[in-house]
């Protein structure tokens, strides 16, 4: 095994199939809610980054531009998270 961690919870039906097994069903996987929450943000930031036509697509030529791209992103982002000044 490599040791990885389990962050997305069991199914129902997993689980239900796993303790009909009886034994031979194995351990049930481990939940960590905080690593969830966690996994979720940063899935949540990737889509949002991928709603930029550019970096969902990958259309720039060099590596450098793309990550360019990214920045650009990342800081319009950040700047339409600021709060507005009445």
């Amino acid at each position: 095994m490599r040791g990885i961690k389990a962050v997305i919870p069991e199914k129902a039906d997993q689980a239900a199939n796993r303790k009909r097994k009886g034994r031979r069903g194995g351990r049930p996987v481990s939940h960590d809610p905080e690593l969830y929450k966690q996994r979720n943000t940063a899935e949540r930031c990737i889509n949002r980054m991928k709603d930029w036509r550019g970096i969902a697509f990958r259309t720039d030529k060099t590596p450098d531009s793309y990550l360019a791209g990214l920045h650009l992103r990342g800081a319009i982002l950040w700047l339409r998270s600021l709060p507005t000044r009445p």
